[in-house]
């Protein structure tokens, strides 16, 4: 990977970023509705998420017409250059659906599989994040580093829910058990967002099962970048299974006490 490249990637990222961000900050309709569901009733998918989805691989097709693409609302090509983008044009739908204000767009570049640059764009804070492998985390000129790992107890964890019932019910039994453990449990709804808090030292750590790679690509290399672990399951990568952040000292004894609470599976 060369500078060039990378320095490309990443001006394409946060341009696509901030015209997808800008198109659903000031394009949301006031009857704004339910277009479609996932996995669930509740699962949904809004107009703006299509429309943010096609301004964003359109933009791409045109400056990086040879790339791959994965994107959450069923956009994907195999691409031929060796760089796959991942994206999920509106991270926190149900929170944007709502009018509450922690949403983001998320758009990864992916060489040979492996992120290298990343870009979580928060339009109704003000915020764009993002990092590239080896060059650290950053809020806008501010480099990023995530909190020193507190005692265990003291942690202000982050974590996330599905939408099917048997693993709600399931993540609701592993959040009664973790709580009493820390100093408090957090849920914000929107993945891309939960990472990069923990990569400006918003939050100590988080976890969650059933994401998907568009959910992580971006906001894990972010907190990575800003001196976070990240892993699933003990001596695995994150993944759908689980998925999760936080500095050294805090990751081993989070990720330890998921395994033996059974976070990864429903």
């Amino acid at each position: 990977m060369t500078d060039t490249l990378t320095d490309e990637l990443l001006a394409v990222a946060l341009q696509a970023a901030e015209l997808a961000g800008t198109l659903l900050q000031q394009g949301r309709p006031a009857d704004l509705g339910v277009a479609a569901t996932k996995s669930s009733a509740v699962d949904v998918v809004t107009e703006m998420d299509i429309a943010a989805e096609k301004l964003i691989t359109d933009f791409l097709a045109e400056h990086r017409p040879h790339d791959g693409l994965l994107g959450e609302e069923g956009a994907s090509t195999p691409g031929t250059s060796g760089v796959r983008w991942v994206v999920d044009p509106l991270d926190g739908t149900v929170n944007y659906l709502y009018g509450l204000p922690s949403w983001a767009v998320s758009i990864a570049a992916e060489l040979d599989g492996e992120a290298v640059v990343g870009v979580v764009a928060a339009p109704q804070r003000g915020e764009t994040y993002h990092a590239v492998r080896g060059g650290g985390a950053w809020l806008g000129e501010r480099r990023l580093r995530c909190r020193p790992a507190p005692p265990f107890g003291q942690a202000l964890i982050a974590t996330g829910f599905g939408y099917l019932t048997a693993r709600r019910g399931a993540q609701a039994e592993v959040v009664r058990a973790l709580l009493p453990e820390v100093r408090d449990i957090r849920r914000a709804g929107a993945a891309a967002i939960d990472l990069c808090d923990v990569a400006c030292g918003r939050l100590d750590g988080y976890y969650e099962r059933g994401l998907n790679p568009w959910d992580l690509a971006a906001g894990a290399l972010i907190a990575r970048e800003a001196g976070a672990l990240t892993g699933g399951r003990p001596g695995e990568p994150a993944s759908g299974e689980l998925a999760v952040a936080a500095p050294e000292g805090l990751f081993e004894p989070l990720q330890a006490r998921l395994e033996a609470l059974g976070a990864w599976h429903d």
